[in-house]
């Protein structure tokens, strides 16, 4: 009797719930739009394009991007929803608050690129586990609040890791799938005013199972189109050759080849330095006269040596003297002039 009652209770919610979602998915939604989120969705469509189609090309700027939106979006969360210091802030103070952290954030993804790496993973994943989340709800509906916690944490490291490991694939293909989202949210604005965005959230919070409209199914179909387009442009022309590791290393080889140019310049300085002082100072002291062995003697000397010695050269004395003469004459016994080693 109890399963019984169950069974035809569901019945009753499940058609009450068709007839209200006829209902809606009939009646002309109001399309009164604001000022403000109407100039932050067009601007955060244009950022959608460029997200998709030069995601890879304009690598810092999507790293920076992307710190800034998480730090931005956690940050203004964090100070709308709880007491800060026993005060409740208001919309303006959580606003300003949220964008100065996330600029801070956004600089630290920028330049530090493994950081940065892992913030493009952690949103890939994201995204991957919404759209499981999506298609899980149409076979099973969570009862508890963990699994799309879980399977949120889950895909986020898991594609972190990924992209960390391959950067310029899973980099394409994260820019592609968060840009096509960025469009795709956009649109939701201007024809059913974030109506998609409600029931992504109700998911996320596993609320009770409200079906979506035919055109919300139109719209979140927009995503996977864009996304493998996106790919498909960035790999074939936006991407091709380039890299973002050549471009850190090209810099580093102008610093060292400037460093190398300072060098050379600075050696070719202290040579130019010692030539001239080496000319400053062969120019201040003039060469000394040396005397080495085996110089030639004059023959005047020699001839003033011969009238000097009384007989023949003594043996054993340090001076020797080649020349052929008679011993106790003066006159050489050869008229070729004679070569004198001392």
């Amino acid at each position: 009797m109890t399963s019984t009652l169950q069974a035809l209770h569901f019945k009753l919610l499940t058609q009450a719930t068709g007839q209200s979602t006829i209902r809606a998915c009939d009646r002309e939604i109001d399309r009164q739009y604001d000022i403000v989120p109407s100039v932050v969705c067009s601007m955060c469509c244009l950022f959608g394009l460029i997200y998709c189609f030069f995601g890879y090309r304009c690598f810092k700027a999507i790293m920076f991007l992307t710190g800034l939106m998480f730090g931005s979006i956690v940050i203004f969360m964090l100070c709308y929803k709880e007491r800060v210091l026993d005060t409740q802030l208001s919309m303006e103070a959580s606003v300003g608050i949220g964008l100065g952290i996330g600029i801070l954030c956004g600089l630290v993804t920028m330049l530090v690129r493994s950081v940065g790496l892992f913030m493009v993973g952690l949103l890939l994943g994201l995204l991957v586990a919404v759209s499981t989340l999506l298609v899980l709800e149409q076979f099973y509906h969570p009862r508890t609040m963990w699994v799309p916690i879980g399977l949120l944490l889950g895909a986020g490291m898991f594609f972190a890791v990924l992209t960390l490991q391959w950067q310029r694939f899973f980099t394409v293909l994260s820019t592609a799938v968060f840009g096509a989202a960025i469009i795709t949210v956009t649109v939701d604005y201007f024809v059913e005013i974030f109506l998609l965005v409600q029931y992504v959230y109700e998911r996320i919070k596993v609320s009770p199972v409200q079906p979506m409209c035919w055109y919300s199914w139109v719209i979140l179909g927009i995503w996977p189109v864009l996304t493998a387009l996106g790919v498909l442009v960035q790999f074939k022309i936006t991407a091709e050759g380039y890299s973002h590791t050549e471009v850190i290393i090209s810099r580093r080889r102008r610093r060292v080849q400037l460093m190398r140019i300072r060098q050379r310049e600075a050696k070719r300085k202290q040579r130019r330095q010692r030539r001239s002082y080496q000319e400053q100072a062969y120019r201040r002291k003039p060469n000394p006269v040396r005397r080495y062995d085996g110089d030639v003697l004059s023959p005047s000397y020699i001839q003033s040596f011969r009238d000097r010695q009384a007989g023949c050269p003594p043996s054993g004395a340090q001076t020797m003297v080649d020349v052929d003469y008679d011993c106790g004459s003066t006159v050489p016994l050869t008229s070729s002039a004679p070569a004198v080693r001392v």
